[in-house]
């Protein structure tokens, strides 16, 4: 934990999930000594952070400087180009550019909602098809405006998702040239997931973000001097030259931690990283249970309901750690608003 602002959380962290807002707020304030409900989305209001959709296309919270990287490799698949994507919405490759600019001058005036956007965008002729589609929600055709830096999800207004034009965010400095971008993504990967082998760089950029192996190997060999390696129980890890020293220092710790489902310190190097997320539990983990980290490893699940907190610790690791969990549920309380009380039960 430490005293960092809500975009120094989402900047540490690469990404942080916002399929649930909830499980979002609480990434976050798990992270800083001192949190409060509703910080992550007052973050958002002031555009501190942005909302876009990215990894895996999933909504995700991402910093306006960092997130020109993220989305400038997310944007390289350029999806808007395949035939089936043609097809479907009857927008040829050469239609995009002027369908982006028309979604951008319908938002010039401000946040508007998927229905509202549509209705705007729509009364033009070129566009009417598309009414059925904003209509369903228009996910999938929205979601390369973000990629490309023309729109963000803002606040929410009456429980609806609003969409805004990333250029009036003043911290938003449009998308990164891809050859800068890539070897930025790579190292703030490895700064936050060290240490890591390729195979957790591709993860992360390739199956997360599209961006290519291709392109991923290409930018690897460009920083190898950049890159130490590492042997880790006969594994080949790296990690940025910098960091090196900070490495070898560390020490265990057994520090106990409660954490959202599919958090990033899972998420991250991904649930097959065995040193993270046992086997045995990696079902519950993909599943999106609440985990509890304790030494480094996912040894328990959580839950919260109704002003009670239910612990289920993985009973190979020992005794619960009883005190560290009340620690943990008092934490919860605080960022949720509201007293909660722990119930421990071993697996």
């Amino acid at each position: 934990m430490g005293s960092g602002s809500v975009a120094d959380v989402v900047r540490l962290l690469g990404a942080v999930l916002a399929t649930d807002d909830g499980s979002a707020e609480y990434a976050v304030g798990a992270r800083r000594v001192r949190s409060h409900a509703g910080e992550l989305g007052r973050a958002l209001a002031g555009g501190e952070v942005i909302k876009v959709f990215a990894f895996r296309g999933a909504r995700h919270y991402l910093t306006p400087e960092d997130g020109g990287a993220y989305l400038a490799l997310r944007s390289a698949g350029r999806q808007w180009e395949l035939p089936s994507w043609q097809k479907y919405y009857e927008l040829k490759a050469t239609d995009w550019p002027g369908f982006r600019e028309t979604v951008r001058e319908a938002l010039e005036e401000g946040p508007l909602t998927i229905a509202e956007l549509g209705t705007a965008v729509t009364r033009q002729q070129t566009y009417r098809h598309l009414r059925p589609v904003f209509d369903d929600g228009a996910g999938t055709l929205i979601k390369p405006l973000t990629w490309q830096g023309d729109v963000s999800l803002g606040p929410q207004r009456d429980g609806k998702h609003s969409f805004q034009r990333l250029a009036d965010i003043a911290r938003w400095a449009g998308l990164w040239d891809l050859d800068e971008a890539g070897p930025h993504a790579i190292t703030s990967y490895l700064r936050s997931y060290v240490p890591a082998t390729h195979d957790h760089i591709h993860y992360w950029l390739g199956e997360g973000l599209s961006a290519g192996r291709k392109r991923l190997q290409g930018w690897l060999a460009e920083m190898k001097d950049q890159l130490v390696a590492v042997d880790v129980e006969g594994e080949t890890v790296y990690v940025t030259s910098e960091d090196v020293d900070a490495l070898m220092e560390a020490r265990p710790t057994e520090a106990v931690q409660f954490l959202p489902g599919h958090d990033q310190w899972a998420i991250g190097p991904g649930t097959k990283a065995e040193h993270v997320v046992p086997p045995a539990h990696r079902a519950s983990v993909t599943r999106k249970a609440n985990i509890v980290i304790a030494s480094g490893v996912v040894s328990g699940t959580w839950v919260a309901k109704d002003g009670e907190v239910e612990v289920l610790w993985f009973g190979e690791y020992g005794a619960p750690p009883r005190e560290a969990f009340e620690e943990q549920v008092e934490r919860l309380a605080t960022t949720i608003g509201g007293p909660l009380r722990p119930i421990v039960k071993v697996a």
